[in-house]
């Protein structure tokens, strides 16, 4: 039984003024005693922990920095009032607003109560019991208890980048020849006939159409569809870096999911490995507008892991989920060391069979310290940082000369930068 604050100060100023009338013990234990049986029966005309039913949605998906309302449905099914407080807990990284409630709630009524979630982390947050303190119509006792309504709040990555989508799409609706822009040359889907026009390459000419009409005709061509296109996200203690105001995974994310929504739109089949000594999420290779929310669902728990990626395994991993030729997208750092010992020894096994394109993102901060040389000790940065470029520029350059593209760019601009890479290839057939 749960004693209020009210029911001790009613007993402490009952027993002070049985004392000034009738300074006798037999005066303070008959208030004591009077009081306990006004207690006992407020308690016994306390609703029953069992006539509280509590519901609630097991998942709420947000994006991360918006808010949310997490609603819990408190049904009264006994035949008392239901009167008291409601607490409902989450974690601190929920930023949880609202969280105590009052009820007052008549026989066979339900209530909704809402409390507001400002997640401030990617991921599954997962809440706790459901504490109900219930008091009788005196308010001088009642009872306590708890109850786990299993809820979770699931905060999707921000995608930021979702603005410049149309544009890109735009774009790459224009080169597949929507916009009468037909391409032709090795590697293309066959589109359509038109006449043959001085100029034009004779082996386009096709002579089993010509032979049926009465002019020469040659075929037209678009870039080809269904391509597969997949993501490589490394998920090792390089991708814990800060770069701005996030990590390094949190930029690759944002490009992974802008590159993957433009090429599932423009019909290739599209599939993300994220990995550091296992698989830490993965999306099988789709198509059509389903990609974009699984790609999010399945990245929005994924941080960084305090280990030294396996890049063999993931090698291993990439091949045996891309058995033809596909664009593989491998998001990792440019650091000197971690190319030469972990990337130069496995890339040529991947290039031999697909087509490699490194993406990493770079730290402006970098940049600004290298330009800045205002005094001896900006001097001294400046020294070091134009040290650190050198070596990225000559990684660059060697991973180039291995026919490995590179992307590398600040977080900003990094998924304007590789979905415009990844026109450039739509346009030039080199998929």
């Amino acid at each position: 039984m749960v004693v209020t604050g009210r029911l001790f100060g009613i007993a402490v100023a009952a027993a002070v003024f049985v004392t000034m009338v009738s300074p006798s013990w037999f005066g303070v234990l008959l208030t004591t005693a009077l009081l306990c049986a006004l207690a006992a029966t407020d308690r016994a005309l306390t609703a029953g922990s069992a006539d509280v039913v509590l519901d609630r949605p097991e998942l709420t998906v947000l994006r991360l920095g918006a808010a949310t309302e997490v609603e819990i449905s408190v049904t009264n099914t006994g035949p008392r009032v239901v009167r008291g407080r409601l607490w409902d807990d989450w974690p601190g990284s929920t930023g949880a607003a609202g969280r105590e409630h009052r009820l007052n709630l008549p026989p066979g009524h339900r209530v909704r109560v809402r409390t507001t979630l400002t997640p401030t982390r990617r991921g599954d947050r997962a809440a706790g019991p459901v504490t109900v303190r219930l008091f009788g119509p005196l308010g001088l006792a009642g009872h306590q208890f708890q109850r786990v309504v299993p809820a979770r709040v699931r905060a999707l990555p921000p995608f930021h980048s979702e603005r410049l989508l149309g544009g890109k799409i735009k774009r790459l609706h224009h080169l597949e020849g929507r916009n009468l822009a037909d391409l032709r040359g090795q590697g293309t889907e066959f589109d359509s006939f038109r006449e043959y026009v001085p100029g034009d390459d004779v082996r386009t000419i096709d002579w089993r159409a010509t032979a049926r009409a009465t002019d020469v005709l040659v075929r037209t061509w678009r870039p080809e569809r269904n391509r597969q296109v997949l993501m490589l996200l490394d998920t090792g203690r390089i991708s814990a870096a800060r770069v701005g105001g996030g990590t390094r995974l949190d930029n690759a994310i944002e490009a992974a999911l802008l590159l993957g929504s433009l090429a599932a739109a423009g019909g290739d089949m599209v599939g993300l490995l994220a990995y550091d000594r296992e698989v830490r999420a993965e999306v099988r290779t789709g198509v059509g507008r389903g990609v974009q929310p699984k790609l999010m669902h399945a990245l929005a728990g994924v941080t960084p892991a305090l280990v030294d990626t396996d890049s063999e395994g993931l090698v291993r991993a990439t091949i045996h989920r891309a058995r033809r030729r596909s664009l593989i997208v491998w998001f990792t750092g440019l650091d000197s060391a971690a190319v030469t010992e972990n990337l130069l020894p496995v890339l040529p096994v991947l290039a031999e069979r697909h087509r490699v394109l490194i993406v990493s993102v770079t730290d402006p901060e970098i940049a600004a310290a290298a330009a800045d040389r205002s005094d001896l000790r900006a001097l001294y940065r400046a020294a070091a940082a134009e040290s650190r470029l050198a070596e990225q520029a000559v990684v660059q350059e060697s991973l180039r000369r291995m026919g490995i593209a590179v992307i590398a760019a600040a977080g900003p601009d990094l998924p304007g930068a590789l979905a415009d890479e990844y026109l450039e290839l739509k346009r030039s057939a080199a998929l």
